[in-house]
């Protein structure tokens, strides 16, 4: 018998008993979590994440890590590998970055001269650079770098932390991805799956470009019609999910329509930019003559006010995947890097410098952890042929700074050219490790059965960093 045409009255208000109790059990599990159910396994420093991700491998050695030996050595062979064959074949002699590197800040950290703006922050940043990747493609590269493994289908951190700790917000999601107005990141979505956790925790994708589409009621809807249409698809929705408790694509589907409608008076308000006044736009450079850079501060905004307002993890991508042009779109500099970085890191200095600022001046630096992520790094030779550098997944640069981080400290190093992890080689589990521990989870304790396994982010590896932490 189908309960919703052949039913008398007393079945109907035991059906409505019963629904009622399922909707005051379901918004009591709204906010299920581990942190819900366990709470953290120690007190944390964070509550809140901003990844920023420059997608192209951004160069460790043009940007964060100070090489002398290459100015020295520019145009001589690389010692010991004077033939070596990389990524897109053969390299050529050792070639210095374009541009000075300037002490920064009261702990005098050499920083690139192209960054003058985060060169502000360098007191308040804990530097990784003796990075080192397993793999050398971009796709698998991102994907390691934002879930812990280089194949599709595992959760991407964000998803882990959503699930670890639950939301922070019932108007806006737990877990945000603003991809850049030049497209999304190689491998697109995987970047930001839950994977296998339940889908509720993949991130929802806004930016300040894409707008949200359909967020008004018709005209000829009034308010009551729309609230009494709005609880009878809530009381169906339930009914229906209670007799499928397994199935958790369907619950999210329910839950993400749900969020949708809370999200018609949310989520206008967080993308209003015109509230913003003057001199924050003009911090930002949200004014600048350069599109692509007045777009990512225009986003870098939409950031800081979805982290305000509740948002537990944002992913905010500065660049794309790569094009028919290599370094065109990201930072995946094989043939010009001087004129790529000379295009890439004007848009990327000033908006995420004033980020930060702004956090800061908010007081939410306390609570709030910033990590700076690439997929892996660049040679310190020239590719063969061009003036520019190939792909390098065993040394490069990552940082963190803000809630229980040590500033202006920096851990591990490549070697004199920057070719390899030499000093403290650490891999995206031991960052991951870090970075949940700043949260309060145990790296150990947050996991996921799945097939067979208890799944980690940090896979069967990690440690937690110590020396980085305040």
């Amino acid at each position: 018998m189908n309960p919703f045409t052949e039913v008398n009255r007393r079945q109907f208000l035991g059906n409505v008993s019963t629904g009622l109790m399922g909707i005051g059990l379901q918004q009591l599990m709204a906010g299920n979590s581990l942190a819900a159910t366990t709470g953290t396994h120690f007190p944390a420093k964070a509550k809140r994440v901003l990844q920023i991700f420059c997608p192209g491998a951004a160069s460790h050695m043009d940007l964060w890590e100070h090489k002398p030996m290459l100015e020295k050595m520019h145009g001589q062979p690389l010692p010991g590998e004077e033939n070596m064959v990389s990524f897109q074949g053969k390299n050529g002699p050792l070639m210095k970055s374009p541009w000075p590197f300037k002490p920064a800040g009261q702990s005098g950290k050499m920083i690139s001269s192209m960054l003058p703006y985060m060169a502000q922050h360098v007191d308040d940043i804990a530097f990784f650079h003796g990075m080192h990747s397993k793999t050398n493609t971009h796709g698998p590269g991102c994907v390691f770098v934002n879930t812990g493994h280089a194949t599709e289908g595992f959760p991407a951190a964000g998803a882990w932390i959503s699930y670890g700790l639950g939301s922070m917000t019932d108007n806006l999601p737990t877990y945000v991805a603003i991809p850049d107005i030049r497209g999304e990141p190689p491998n697109g979505k995987a970047n930001w799956s839950n994977g296998f956790l339940p889908a509720k925790h993949q991130a929802i994708v806004m930016a300040a470009h894409k707008p949200i589409r359909n967020l008004q009621a018709p005209d000829s809807v009034s308010a009551k019609e729309e609230k009494s249409t709005r609880d009878l698809l809530h009381f169906l929705n339930r009914n229906h999910a209670s007799q499928r408790p397994a199935e958790s694509e369907l619950q999210a589907r329910i839950s993400s329509y749900e969020l949708a409608a809370r999200m018609q008076l949310s989520a206008p308000e967080v993308s209003d930019f015109n509230s913003e006044p003057k001199h924050v736009h003009q911090l930002y450079g949200t004014d600048s003559n350069n599109s692509l850079k007045s777009d990512y501060a225009r986003n870098c905004i939409l950031a800081r006010r979805l982290l305000e307002r509740g948002v537990r993890y944002v992913n905010l991508y500065c660049s794309s995947r790569a094009s028919g042009v290599d370094g065109l779109l990201n930072w995946d500099a094989h043939k010009t890097l001087k004129a790529d970085y000379e295009r890439h890191c004007p848009i990327f200095d000033q908006p995420t410098a004033a980020l930060l600022t702004d956090l800061k001046q908010r007081g939410m630096m306390e609570d709030t952890l910033i990590l700076w992520t690439t997929e892996f790094g660049r040679m310190p030779t020239n590719q063969q042929g061009t003036v520019g550098r190939d792909h390098n997944p065993d040394g490069f640069t990552l940082w963190m700074m803000g809630a229980g981080v040590k500033g202006g400290t920096s851990y591990g190093a490549t070697d004199e050219f920057g070719r390899r992890a030499e000093q403290n080689p650490t891999t995206i589990w031991e960052y991951y490790s870090t970075v949940l521990h700043l949260l309060g989870l145990d790296y150990e304790k947050l996991s996921w059965y799945h097939n067979g396994l208890d799944r980690r982010l940090t896979d069967v590896h990690g440690h937690v960093i110590r020396n980085v932490l305040a």
